[in-house]
């Protein structure tokens, strides 16, 4: 292996496997499952879920708020007036609809 690095043929061919293996190197860096570009579109993803988490923990608390709004301990009539009205189409005998298109 001596001899073949103090030809000039050795060290261009030296020179070619190491350019070849950086070349690989930073194409892996770059373009693999775990390189720069990949990285930046998980955090992108990571970004948009945490928003739509944060979306959905607040419904959750709006819908569990509503739940004990309307559970047998704690029953809020005004809310269970205005579910009543809203799904079954309730009035009471002294108010006046007015309907808009």
């Amino acid at each position: 292996m001596a001899y073949l690095r103090s030809t000039p043929l050795g060290n261009i061919a030296v020179t070619l496997v190491s350019l070849t293996l950086a070349a690989y190197f930073c194409f892996s860096a770059i373009q693999s499952d775990y390189g720069i570009l990949r990285r930046a579109e998980y955090r992108t993803e990571l970004t948009e879920l945490q928003k739509t988490f944060e979306k959905l923990t607040k419904s959750i608390l709006l819908l569990e708020n509503k739940t004990l709004r309307l559970s047998e301990n704690y029953l809020d009539l005004d809310l269970l007036d205005e579910q009543a009205r809203s799904i079954l189409g309730f009035i009471r005998p002294d108010e006046i609809v007015i309907h808009q298109k």
